[in-house]
């Protein structure tokens, strides 16, 4: 229809040229022919008619009547298809509004927009092409110019000497972090200071420098690369890294369709955000969100207030009968065989008809029953006044009717509601809420309708879920008792109760029953009859639901009090024949027809060959829903086709009604005195501000309103203001309709508060003086008075969209959305918009149906042309916009949507969408300012401002380690090899290691001279095979065993410097054997010790496809080499030459290898033995990984030290036995023990329902005094106090569990040990952080968020808390970088290239003042001190350590300092289906990666859940959200989170994911 609807509208066109035109569209829409077919047969028909359709003008178009029905005609499905319908579904219909829809989308150039990515099989019923295929169309020029740098960096990292000189260039220019959110990792350092260490390091992806920020503009980019270089540091990514991964630039291979896609994105966010806001922000924790001004050139009411409109006064001198009862008696007595009901079958065969004495007598019958035959305990189950749901099918109008009256008989409340078709009808909780709260427990239903009925096992009908209990009383005749000749029912038709209860759901969703009275309903029948002019005996054609509303008014209530014959006309026939009511009215000769528009529309489609109808017997065609702004295009179309079939003008009659209100207004036609019908062309704009005005210049954003006509007789009318207190609106002002009159409802039964709200309105004036001295009732609908008093609706409160300082209908967002190439993708009428708020403001929420056979790229493009043409003519942002599978949208008891479920749905992330397109950057404008970087207050201000707040400096210490040792064994002890020496001399049978095996076996053991001996065969191989010299380096490449401590040991004997390297896993070589050999090279390792099998695996030809094994350094395999001693044993000359180096991988993929010294090692262990009281006479067990930081001093050195037992228990063991860990722990009676997150986390998930089965195997951990968890980052609070809690049936005791932390320059700077008191716990409030501070809130305080301290500071250690840029001292509770000074910190990073800016910057800081002469080693974590109320072992307050996060994680995001974690915590809890999350920035972009634990088809419910927390909890835009499979999300052996790697995978496109989108 885009193509089609252009300017012809307002043409006529000759009558038999529009009849083949109207055939031609419906061959198109039932599949007859093709689009090509169809376009050139109507450009042939059109030929000759072209001439007069230029140059029309489209003010003319929206003023015509005659709104060329052709266009109006929308293909509809095939006649046997059930047809989709809702009482909000094809009464969209415009053609004016297509064409300004097509118009305002040309003004848009195709802005390519990123298409989400998705997996095949995501949805099975996607086309074949509907799989992306790389996007290489859009890589942009930045790509392009990224190449250079990308070819320098891809020379092979072995050759050295050519890497060198572009290091060189490199170094000198600034630095940039890991990720390009955060310029300078460690803020304000000098131009080398990335702390994560140095050019040990290595980065494999990032050898090129930092991607270019695309959202800057595209110029720079040649000059960008020069300037912003990149430490060279190889990143250790566990994948090849062959030339391949080099070849890429930024961190992006060229091709890669990720990047084009973000670059289409960043292009598409260039454009700035309307619209401007007033900017404020203060800088405090408080982050305010923007508050939208209202525009100072925005339309404003100008004209004088309104006064209350009367309608006529009632009839009177009419012999009405004096109530309906009174009439059905008269009728059923005295015009017995008159007919009353015809109902009609799906095949539009009469079936049955009722006439006015069945009615009485069946009605009589029925009350009688109710009242003297249903009986519980000999009490009468029902008394008068007593609430019954009546559950009948729309296809039994007579069983109803009858119901409906015996019920008014018995003077009981009849509440009709729908026949529950499953346990899980949309709504149907609700309905059992309305149940509930009548008091309803019984319920009449025919014998067909029982039967359908969902049943329980036992037969009975099934208890619905929200349900009360209920009986079922059938009422057709045989089940029903004949009363005696002269019983006449005790009629209750006066008085103040209720007649019936009619229900309604609200916006939300929740079911509420409106009460109308007895005197309200008969004040109501009159009052339409006065109106429509009915008479007795005509016939009416109802294709309305008779259960509510004016189904109900007028085929139930009025027809009977004017003895009129209704021909009631199911859904189903509709469905079948759309046009059966006009040949029921023609066969009827029916004076009045009942419809929506719907069914006008429906007809039009099926009048193709129908010339015998005639509608020239109908007075009055009513038009229900004339209330809907898009009636009016259905009524114009309508009119155009079957005028020439004896249809009158003005016959069509629109009316408008509400459930509170009745009907509100009806218009007349002329012979009953009705003004001629008027319309109303409103701009758009106007309209969203509250204003009415007549559009005159802007074509595109107009609303074409007809009037409803005029008040009911007897009514008062006015229009209040929608807010706040109910003043009269201006005449010029849109404003809700509220009714004073005696025919409407009176309340919303047992809901005192909203009653008194809604029926009980006193309009003011502006001076705040009451209208009139009764109250009136607020109808729902929004709208104004016209000329002539007519009344004009231009929307519901329901679908009233509050934006910013703007109202939009939510009826005019679907029309637009129809009006855009409507009927190829979704179906017309299954198309939902309602708003969610999120961030304090509504936002706007498109849901549509999508055609099984639209591509996904037509979808896609379908949906972002919604988006341009909604922006361009409401001037809103949609917020999101998903297309679900057809059939799935939860139904409305007539087959519209459920709008209230569906929204229900879409928040819980149960709607299950195929496509999604999100656009927070457009709609979200209230975000708060970024924050401004206020100049820095200097360090010495710093100082002063605490002293004179009474504030102390950030410093703490562990205990002194003079007053704690003997210093003559401090001395003895200075070097390792020594201790062994002297341990073998002194206890040779002391047995200081025993490996586990996964079946809890011990596979080896050492004694103190088994150990010592090992290591000098390794020293004497060493010297004697290798030929090594003192002071060279050799990897250590071995599992996790007694074999890696003896070479350890070995090559200290022979002075040589160990270095210690995961070996490659054999199933994983192509990324795990790549670390390892750059390690070996990195270390400028001269010789590999290892195992034979890893010898083996180190050679074979797998390990020639992941790198060259050619340039291997000499390797030596010591499973078997000769029992030899070492000549001499190396003795350091000092000590402080190199012990051993310590690699490793930081969680920012930073490979960083540290140097310790044989005094920095000593001292270490002693440390460690003062805080865990480590004895000869100590058992401990250790689950750890022994190749760095404190997992590698505890398995290797020491027990040596100390001379404890370690039980050594290595981590794989556990993947085939999660249990032998705490079985070691308890079968050896370990007091202390060790153990990684990942560990502590398979124990959680593995074993946390076994306790039971543990305990009957004689787990016991009653014995642990200490279970500390090694870690390099911010305690896992959740993790750690779930299993404390899981394993306490075991005996662990509460206050066990603790946390280590240390880092790359002091691998121990905090551990629990056994003395101290328990770690304490604070809250601090999360967006304090974000400005790098720290607030202490109160538990569960909203933004709160826990810490716990990192253990007991270790003896010896000092650590201070200095600002990150000033370096200078801050004070207690003071967000900074946590330094330490300690005897065993490293001394250096091992640089290939002497690099001693970098070693400078990290390990020998100096503060800028206060104590500038102690030499600080930076950690690259923030934290805080803060001193507790608590004592430690020597009597001193005791200060507590808080790690925060690692600098080098941070995201800087609109100037403040995110922590991933605290994002990525927010987004788990999103949905149960999150299992695992992981944030990175690229480009000024934020990813979130998330990990689905459920079916593909649920992936894309998680895209919005994930968008709004991040909103919510932190203000932040999420620029793409990636669903993968379980298991993608890199994860370190100690557990940490691999974001870098994880973004480099990201973006070299090898995640695999399920869906990618893009936010907009």
């Amino acid at each position: 229809m885009a193509e089609r609807g252009c300017p012809l509208e307002a043409v006529p066109l000759p009558p038999e040229v529009r009849e083949s035109l109207a055939e031609l569209e419906l061959e198109l829409s039932e599949g007859d022919i093709t689009q090509k077919g169809y376009e050139k047969k109507r450009a042939k028909l059109l030929a000759h008619c072209v001439p007069l359709a230029q140059g029309v003008d489209p003010s003319l178009q929206a003023e015509s009547r005659t709104s060329g029905s052709l266009q109006a005609t929308a293909p509809a499905a095939k006649q046997q298809k059930p047809r989709p319908s809702n009482a909000r579904d094809e009464r969209f219909r415009s053609d004016v509004h297509t064409e300004a829809v097509q118009a305002a989308l040309a003004k848009y150039k195709e802005r390519k927009m990123p298409m989400p990515s998705k997996r095949r099989s995501v949805l099975a019923h996607a086309p074949v092409g509907a799989c992306t295929p790389p996007d290489t169309s859009s890589a942009s020029e930045d790509e392009g110019s990224l190449r250079q740098p990308g070819q320098l960096a891809s020379t092979p990292l072995q050759s050295c000497p050519s890497v060198e000189p572009w290091l060189d260039q490199v170094i000198q220019g600034s630095s940039t972090s890991s990720s390009a959110s955060s310029t300078s990792s460690h803020p304000g350092g000098k131009p080398a200071a990335a702390p994560a260490g140095p050019v040990a390091h290595a980065r494999i992806a990032d050898l090129h420098s930092a991607p270019p920020d695309v959202t800057t503009g595209l110029v720079q980019h040649q000059h960008a690369h020069r300037e912003r270089p990149q430490l060279a540091s190889v990143r250790g990514v566990p994948r090849g890294c062959g030339g391949s991964v080099l070849e890429t630039a930024g961190g992006v291979p060229v091709n890669s369709r990720v990047s084009s896609k973000i670059q289409q994105l960043l292009n598409t966010l260039k454009r700035p955000k309307r619209p401007p806001l007033k900017e404020f922000f203060v800088d405090d924790f408080e982050e305010l969100l923007e508050v939208q001004q209202p525009d100072p050139s925005q339309p404003k009411p100008e004209g004088s207030q309104m006064v209350v409109l009367k309608g006529e006064p009632p009839a009177t001198g009419t012999d009405w009968p004096p109530s309906l009862l009174a009439a059905l008696q008269q009728w059923g007595t005295t015009q017995p065989k008159a007919p009353c009901l015809t109902a009609l079958d799906t095949a539009g065969k009469a079936i049955c008809t009722l006439t006015y004495g069945k009615l009485w007598s069946r009605s009589l019958k029925l009350s009688y029953t109710l009242l003297n035959k249903l009986t519980s305990k000999n009490e009468p189950l029902l008394k008068p006044g007593d609430r019954v749901a009546l559950v009948f099918p729309n296809s039994n109008p007579v069983a109803f009717m009858v119901a409906f009256y015996g019920c008014l008989l018995a003077g009981l409340v009849p509440v009709p509601i729908e026949v529950p078709l499953t346990r899980k009808d949309a709504g149907s909780q609700q309905v059992g809420f309305l149940l509930g709260s009548c008091g309803i427990t019984l319920a009449l239903t025919t014998d067909a309708c029982q039967k359908g009925l969902p049943k329980a096992q036992t037969g009975e009908v099934a208890t619905f879920k929200g349900w009360p209990p209920l009986t079922w009383l059938l009422v057709d005749g045989k089940h029903l008792t004949k009363p005696p000749r002269d019983w006449l029912p005790p009629a209750r038709d006066s008085g103040t109760g209720p007649a019936y209860i009619e229900y309604k759901t609200s916006k939300e969703g929740s079911t509420v029953g409106v009460a109308v009275p007895h005197a309200s309903l008969l004040a109501q029948c009159r009052a339409l009859t006065q109106a429509c002019g009915f008479s007795e005996a005509e016939t009416l054609t109802n294709v309305l639901d008779f259960k509510r509303d004016a189904g109900l008014w007028h085929g139930v209530l009025t027809s009977v009090l004017n003895r009129m014959h209704v021909v009631s006309i199911p859904y189903a026939l509709m469905k079948a024949n759309p046009l059966s009511w006009i040949q029921k009215v023609c066969a009827y000769k029916a004076r009045a027809a009942l419809v929506k528009s719907r069914d006008m529309h429906w007809s039009l489609l099926a009048q193709r060959g129908q010339r015998d109808v005639s509608l020239s017997s109908l007075r009055m065609l009513i038009v229900a829903d004339g209330a809907n702004p898009w009636s009016i295009s259905s009524c114009d179309a309508f009119l155009n086709v079957f005028q020439s079939r004896g249809l009158r003008p003005e016959v069509i009659c629109p009316c408008a009604s509400s459930p509170e209100a009745l009907t509100v207004a009806i218009r007349r036609p002329p012979d009953l005195g009705g003004p001629p019908p008027r319309r109303a062309v409103l701009s758009m704009s106007g309209l969203s501000h509250g204003v009415i005005r007549v559009d005159a210049e802007e074509k595109l954003s107009v609303l074409t309103v007809q009037d409803v006509g005029q008040v009911m007789p007897g009514a008062n009318v006015c229009v209040v203001k929608v807010e706040g207190t109910p003043y009269l609106c201006k005449t010029d002002e849109v404003g809700e309709i509220c009714v004073n009159s005696s025919a409407t409802a009176t309340a919303y039964y047992g809901l005192l508060g909203i009653t008194k709200n809604v029926f009980e309105t006193v309009p003011v004036t502006a001076g705040g003086a009451p209208v009139s001295d009764r109250p009136f009732t607020r109808t729902g609908l929004l709208g104004f008075i016209g000329p002539d008093d007519l009344v004009f609706v231009v929307g519901k409160l329901d679908g009233l969209m509050v934006v910013g300082v703007r109202r939009h209908n939510a009826d005019d967002i679907v029309a637009t959305a129809l009006a855009v190439e409507p009927m190829k993708f979704v179906y017309r009428g299954r198309v939902a918009v309602f708003s969610v708020p999120v961030l304090r403001e509504d936002r706007i929420v498109l849901v549509a149906e999508q055609r099984p056979d639209a591509s996904e790229e037509d979808s896609f493009r379908w949906m972002s042309r919604v988006l341009q043409a909604v922006d361009s003519i409401h001037q809103v942002g949609v917020y999101c916009l998903a297309l679900v599978p057809a059939n799935t949208l939860p139904k409305a008891p007539l087959g519209g949507i459920h709008i209230s479920e569906t929204k229900q749905r879409f928040l819980e992330g149960m709607l299950h969408p195929c496509n999604v397109l999100m656009c927070p950057h457009m709609c979200v404008t209230n975000l708060p300012k970024p924050r401004q970087k206020q100049p820095e207050v200097g360090p010495a201000s710093m100082i002063v401002g605490n002293l004179v707040a009474g504030k102390r400096i950030a410093q703490a210490s562990g205990r002194e380690l003079a007053h704690l040792e003997d210093s003559d064994q401090a001395r003895k002890f200075l070097f390792l090899p020594d201790v062994l020496r002297w341990r073998a001399h002194t206890t040779p049978e002391h047995p200081l290691f025993l490996l586990l095996n996964a079946k809890g076996t011990v596979t080896s053991t050492a004694t103190c001279i088994q150990l010592h001996k090992k290591a000098e065969r390794v020293a004497a191989a060493l010297t004697e095979k290798a030929q090594l010299s003192a002071g060279a380096h050799v990897a250590l490449v071995y599992p996790p065993g007694l074999d890696l401590i003896a070479a350890f040991y070995g090559c200290l004997y022979c002075g040589c410097v160990p270095v210690t390297v995961r070996p490659p896993h054999p199933q994983n070589l192509a990324t795990t054997l790549p670390t390892v050999k750059m390690i070996v090279e990195v270390s400028k390792s001269t010789c590999v010790l290892t195992t034979q099998p890893i010898v083996r695996l180190l050679r074979s030809k797998e390990a020639a496809a992941a790198v060259d094994v050619r340039t291997w350094p000499t390797i030596l395999d010591t499973d078997d080499i000769p029992k030899k001693k070492v000549a001499s044993i190396f003795r350091p000359p000092s000590p402080d030459v190199l012990a051993y180096l310590d690699f490793s991988v930081s969680t920012t993929g930073i490979l960083a290898g540290v140097k310790m010294s044989h005094a920095a090692t000593s001292a270490l262990c002693r440390s460690i033995k003062l805080q865990c009281e480590l004895y000869p006479s100590r058992q401990i067990a250790i689950c750890l990984d022994p190749y760095c930081g404190l997992g590698f001093a505890l398995w290797c050195l020491c027990s040596v030290y100390s001379g404890h037992q370690s039980v050594l228990v290595p981590p794989p063991e556990l993947e085939s036995n999660v249990s032998l860990w705490l079985w070691a722990v308890s079968q050896y009676r370990a007091r202390v023990t060790f153990c990684s997150y990942s560990v502590m986390e398979m124990c959680a998930r593995g074993l946390g329902a076994q306790t039971a089965v543990l305990r009957t195997k004689g787990v016991d951990l009653s014995c642990v005094r200490t279970c500390m968890v090694v870690a390099e980052e911010r305690p896992r609070i959740a993790l750690t106090q779930s299993f404390s809690k899981l394993f306490r049936d075991l005996g662990l005791p509460a206050r066990a569990v603790s946390t280590t932390f240390g880092c790359r320059v002091n691998v121990a700077i905090c551990l629990q040990g056994t003395a101290g008191p328990d770690p304490t716990t604070v809250y601090v409030d999360m967006r304090a952080l974000r400005h790098d501070r720290v607030r202490l809130v109160e538990r569960g305080s909203p933004h709160s968020l826990p810490l716990t301290e990192s253990g007991k500071i270790l003896p010896g250690v000092k650590v201070i808390i200095a600002h990150t840029e000033t370096r200078g001292p801050l004070g207690d509770s003071h967000l900074g970088e946590i330094w330490v000074s300690s005897p065993h910190n490293a001394t250096g990073y091992y640089t290939v290239y002497g690099e001693e800016g970098l070693h400078a910057d990290h390990f020998s800081a100096r503060l800028s003042f206060g104590d500038t002469q102690t030499v600080w080693a930076r950690t690259g974590f923030l934290g805080f001190l803060r001193r507790t109320e608590l004592t430690d072992a020597s009597g001193e307050r005791h200060d507590a350590l808080y790690v925060v996060g690692s600098l080098d994680e941070t995201l800087e995001l609109r100037g403040m300092r995110y922590h991933p974690i605290d994002i990525e915590t927010s987004v788990i809890r999103a949905h149960r289906s999150i299992a695992e999350c992981a944030v990175f920035t690229w480009t000024n972009l934020l990813v979130v990666v998330v990990e689905l634990d459920g079916l593909e088809q649920d992936a894309l419910d998680l895209v919005a859940l994930v968008t709004n927390v991040v909103l919510e909890e932190h203000h932040l835009v999420v620029g793409v959200v990636v669903i993968v499979d379980p298991g993608v999300v890199p994860i370190n052996s100690r557990g940490e989170k691999q974001r870098m790697h994880l973004r480099d995978g990201f973006l070299a496109d090898q995640l695999d994911p399920i869906y990618v989108a893009y936010n907009m």
